[in-house]
């Protein structure tokens, strides 16, 4: 844990000390090099509304059990909230390079996966099956899975998660194609 406070701390430190200052494409240089370090240290961020929090705290007990740690950006029980205030937070840091890869919740997993991709760099993909998860990724390069909470079962979701974590983006005809999705800075 101290190792990981301490890579925060300088990571916060670099960042408001030098990036800030930098072009962008140095900010994005520096972001690919802290996602490859935090995705080392296997820290998945995961964010729900009321309508998935039940299957949340399944799958963060899963994702513990398999020897990740995960940021918990809520909600923190079963009682109403609205999903933006739980998925701006955590598409703000896949945005800003803190996360490589994170899991975003809610009933139908519609709210949660709009919301999150209102953010630049943000990729969110709303699932409902293993080959959906594994194409997100190798396909489309998605950074965020969304999950819908009240339609699939816990034991889908988490093979789902396994599936997202563990695939890779294939690159080749897809990249192009992904580079396209964020509007040009004309």
């Amino acid at each position: 844990m101290i190792k990981t406070e301490a890579l925060r701390w300088f990571c916060k430190r670099f960042i408001n000390s030098v990036i800030m200052a930098e072009a962008k494409v140095k900010y994005r240089t520096f972001a690919k090099y802290l996602s490859t370090v935090m995705e080392n240290n296997k820290i998945i961020p995961i964010a729900s509304d009321h309508g998935g929090f039940e299957m949340k705290q399944y799958l963060i007990g899963k994702l513990e059990e398999a020897g990740y740690e995960v940021s918990d950006y809520g909600t923190h029980s079963s009682a109403s909230v609205d999903y933006p205030d739980m998925i701006h937070p955590l598409a703000t840091a896949i945005e800003k390079g803190e996360y490589p890869l994170g899991i975003i919740l809610c009933g139908s997993g519609n709210g949660a996966q709009m919301t999150a991709n209102h953010h630049h760099g943000v990729r969110a993909a709303l699932c409902w099956n293993v080959e959906l998860a594994r194409l997100a990724r190798c396909h489309n390069d998605a950074n965020i899975l969304a999950l819908p909470g009240r339609f699939i079962s816990n034991e889908l979701a988490w093979d789902m998660v396994q599936t997202f974590l563990n695939t890779g983006f294939e690159g080749g005809r897809h990249k192009k194609r992904v580079e396209k999705i964020e509007p040009s800075e004309e």
